[in-house]
């Protein structure tokens, strides 16, 4: 029988948040184990979105396996011939389960799966009290009702897609029991993909008690690159993630921010850890493939930003883990991947065919060779950056809505932090890389959407090349 695929997916993860992959600081011994018992992708990015809700793409490119410009519109829809990997897991005869947090449309999800439980079709919520939705095997998710979000502040009232609430249910501990309840009771001869949507690490950032608890008395040290200031052009002032603490940051309550973050996750590796001994119960963890990512990354302070609408490595680079049967243990890769690229892969793990609407291209070869996989990565956020990585440097032209502009040069292999600015001293390097960034813009056909071309269009008024 092929292996079992088990999928989480956590919000909001920056890459390095793992103990065993660098930070000492962080309490994570079940995603440790996960590092040394398979292969840890230590360059895996997103390729940006045309929206600040970053993630709502980035879920749609990891499903679909198409690339940012590929999607339909933003992400919140995806048309029945981009084949999902739940569908095509489906239709090769795999019991696909689905629970947590779906920003991709009701459609894409009953296609996608033939069981489910406690379903959240949103982007944000209050983690002790989500609206979420019971498998309906018709797909008829269209229950509503009317919510007032903040009614300490404003009488709003938005409609909310749900048919119950867990009242203080933390969602992490809901998603969890969902997904145990589910391999508990699974007794069927085929095998079965396990999709857990996490609404954490994303704030508000809350959890139980216990696990900020743990963070008394631990040192806990800022990143070297956390600042009061953004280095670059940019106006965060209405982007709801920049908004959360005044600006400029105050780093006492940058400490206290990164530090609750660190909590949720280890809220979250806790938990990972009960699917886990679920799994070895069962008697099938030797013959599950276990996949955990990212869907993008956060500033928490980082270069001044709280959150990932910026194209610093700790916005575009997530964890990316897979552990089971074929994949090497206790190795780390650090080969250029894209979240697109994770469709084809695991297609090509199981042996089974990657549909002709995928874009990503399979890293299957890395998982036993040193060899490169992406040696150029493009990267779109709305209409205020553009990147591009090349080798060992990384590009970027800030805009920000009142015309100011920043370029930015780093080599992230010497300065993985991001702290010098070499575009003056290399202006020759800078042109280059200008240059490649236009042709890349063509390659990826960024120009279609109205985003991009404000972009553009203000980048030529601008005459930055």
């Amino acid at each position: 029988m092929k292996p079992n695929v088990l999928f989480i997916l956590t919000d909001d993860q920056r890459y390095n948040t793992i103990h065993a992959l660098g930070n000492p600081d962080i309490i994570t011994p079940h995603l440790d184990r996960l590092v040394q018992e398979g292969t840890s992708y230590t360059n895996a990015y997103i390729e940006g979105g045309f929206t600040g809700a970053v993630c709502m793409p980035s879920r749609g490119m990891i499903h679909t396996g198409r690339h940012l410009c590929g999607l339909y519109n933003l992400g919140e829809d995806l048309p029945t011939d981009h084949i999902t990997l739940g569908e095509k897991l489906r239709n090769s005869g795999y019991h696909c389960f689905g629970t947590g947090k779906w920003h991709n449309g009701t459609p894409a999800f009953a296609r996608s799966f033939d069981n489910g439980e406690n379903i959240f079709f949103g982007g944000m919520w209050d983690h002790w009290n989500v609206p979420v939705c019971k498998y309906d095997p018709l797909g008829n998710y269209d229950n509503e009702i009317n919510f007032v979000a903040n009614f300490f502040e404003s009488k709003r009232t938005i409609s909310v897609l749900c048919d119950h609430f867990n009242p203080g249910v933390h969602s992490t501990d809901l998603l969890t029991e969902s997904t145990i309840k589910f391999l508990e009771e699974y007794d069927e001869d085929k095998p079965f993909f396990s999709y857990t949507a996490y609404l954490a690490p994303h704030d508000p950032r809350t959890m139980p008690q216990k696990y900020l608890d743990m963070y008394k008395g631990r040192e806990v040290t800022l990143p070297e690159n956390c600042t009061e200031t953004y280095p670059v052009a940019y106006e965060g002032a209405g982007m709801r993630d920049e908004d959360l603490t005044p600006y400029p940051r105050d780093l006492a309550q940058t400490k206290k921010e990164l530090i609750d973050y660190y909590a949720m996750i280890t809220h979250l590796d806790d938990q990972i850890g009960n699917i886990i001994n679920t799994l070895k119960k069962k008697q099938i963890y030797d013959n599950t493939i276990i996949v955990l990512c990212g869907d993008n990354g956060l500033g928490i302070g980082s270069h001044g930003f709280l959150g990932k609408q910026n194209h610093y490595e700790h916005s575009l680079k997530v964890p990316l883990l897979l552990r089971g049967p074929s994949i090497p243990e206790n190795r780390q890769v650090a080969a250029n991947v894209l979240l697109t690229d994770l469709f084809p892969s695991l297609c090509d793990i199981l042996h089974i065919d990657t549909p002709s609407s995928v874009m990503g291209t399979s890293f299957i070869h890395t998982l036993q060779d040193e060899e490169p996989h992406r040696e150029s990565l493009y990267y779109m956020l709305m209409d205020r950056v553009r990147s591009i990585r090349e080798g060992d440097y990384k590009l970027s032209v800030y805009i920000a809505p009142n015309k100011d502009y920043t370029i930015t040069l780093y080599n992230v292999v010497k300065d993985p932090n991001e702290l010098h600015n070499i575009a003056e001293d290399q202006q020759e390097l800078t042109q280059e890389l200008l240059k490649k960034l236009i042709a890349m813009r063509d390659t990826n056909e960024d120009y279609s959407r109205k985003q991009s071309q404000q972009y553009w269009e203000a980048f030529d008024s601008l005459n930055i090349l």
